[in-house]
């Protein structure tokens, strides 16, 4: 099955996409990774990629449709496959749908004041990295790791205006690409804000059939 799990930051994608990869044994494709995967392996495609990230360019959307078609081609997409984070505007998507059928689209919606939450109430250990969250799942003292006693801090970039402020980029980029899946007829609505295993539930009851 050939599926793209779309979302806001916050809404929960990284947390549902390791258990569909795990139901469906599929890859959990990220862009990202794919990029840094062919600079290292000195392809064509890697090297140019390389020259325009070094001198603070954006990738071309032909060279990054041409790195995951390559990806797609690799034995473990014999199943499908799950993105995240790709195609990121409707000239990708398009370009996409050149040479590789989607046939599920997943949008998580999750309410702006729940994914601010959620976000601003993030914190990691200093030390050890374990996250907490001062809303849903904070430390049993406050400030301090429950496993080695360090300080717990909060992000940057965790503030509500810089939350905010990408909430407002994440909508004007996906919407159209929404609108695009949406007229391909396989664009798929499911609430994210609730219990993490009642959405997973309406994303296996989704995609089971396709299997």
């Amino acid at each position: 099955m050939n599926v793209i799990l779309m979302g806001a930051p916050g809404a929960g994608k990284g947390t549902q996409a390791k258990e569909i990869v795990k139901r469906y044994n599929i890859p959990h494709i990220s862009t990202g990774d794919i990029l840094r995967a062919e600079v290292k392996k000195g392809t064509n495609l890697g090297n140019q990629a390389q020259k325009i990230m070094e001198s603070g360019g954006l990738v071309s959307d032909e060279i990054i449709l041409g790195i995951i078609k390559n990806r797609l081609s690799e034995n473990d997409c014999k199943k499908g496959y799950l993105f995240d984070g790709f195609p990121r505007t409707r000239i990708q998507a398009e370009g996409l749908a050149e040479f590789s059928k989607v046939e599920s689209v997943i949008f998580l919606k999750c309410d702006d004041e729940v994914v601010i939450k959620r976000l601003s109430g993030r914190r990691a250990c200093s030390k050890c990295g374990k996250d907490y969250n001062i809303y849903f799942r904070s430390s049993k003292k406050d400030g301090i790791c429950d496993d080695d006693g360090a300080a717990v801090v909060q992000r940057a970039d965790d503030n509500e205006t810089t939350i905010r402020n990408r909430l407002k980029v994440f909508y004007d980029t996906f919407t159209p690409l929404m609108q695009y899946y949406n007229e391909n007829k396989i664009f798929h609505e499911i609430r994210g804000d609730g219990e993490q295993q009642d959405t997973l539930k309406n994303i296996f009851a989704l995609l089971d059939p396709l299997r």
